[in-house]
């Protein structure tokens, strides 16, 4: 959304407000619903940090403005009505009130709620690698070349087959946790990401339903 489409937006049919449901950009988790007027929403496109119009206090308020634990937009977008917005920002910390990272902290997790961390782990990759510290085993292994990420890769793969064939399923999911997270690793040092893996998986899976012929190797899905 740019400021040329807030004019757009169905400001009339809540008398100036429009619910703002918060998303974070990382996770997907739903963090929070805020209301705007015109002049919040402005102001958020503007500065980049999310701000709300109280109703109660009849006035703006930037989220974290005195926690700190502010929203960094990274998008919005409207519905298909116009008159509700989708506020996708990065959390400075908790979002809620009472201490929680969510207002809906009592709502049962869903199914890719655990998936939602290797978006974080590959932040964490990213720190590692932009800022080095000796103490830092992604840091030193990423020094080492890429070639010596993707011998690592080759040996952790082999030690999950070996698990997998012989061993506990408490072996197989730590061994399948050093093979993603050396694959992560090998994908950031491409400039690529796990994003990238499951976005081919969606569109291998998408033409086989399709009963299109397949442009890879068969192999998955």
């Amino acid at each position: 959304m740019t400021r040329d489409d807030v004019a757009r937006l169905d400001w009339a049919k809540g008398d100036g407000l429009l619910p703002a449901v918060v998303q974070d950009a990382g996770s997907g988790a739903v963090l929070m619903l805020g209301y705007m007027n015109r002049d919040a929403l402005e102001a958020t496109l503007a500065t980049g940090r999310v701000t709300f119009y109280s109703r109660s206090r009849r006035s703006l308020w930037v989220k974290g403005e005195t926690s700190g634990n502010r929203l960094a937009l990274v998008a919005a977008s409207a519905d298909c009505d116009g008159d509700a917005i989708l506020v996708q920002a990065r959390p400075a910390g908790p979002v809620c009130h009472a201490g929680t990272a969510s207002c809906f902290a009592a709502a049962p997790p869903t199914a890719a709620a655990p998936l939602a961390f290797l978006a974080a782990l590959e932040d964490i990759i990213a720190a590692r690698i932009a800022e080095p510290t000796p103490a830092s085993y992604t840091a030193r292994l990423h020094a080492q070349g890429l070639r010596r990420v993707a011998q690592k890769v080759g040996e952790e793969a082999l030690e999950l087959a070996l698990a997998a064939s012989g061993g506990s399923d408490a072996e197989v999911v730590a061994e399948g946790a050093d093979l993603l997270y050396h694959a992560a690793l090998l994908l950031r040092a491409r400039g690529l990401s796990l994003a990238d893996l499951a976005t081919e998986l969606e569109r291998r899976h998408a033409e086989r339903v399709s009963g299109a012929p397949p442009a890879t190797p068969a192999g998955a899905t």
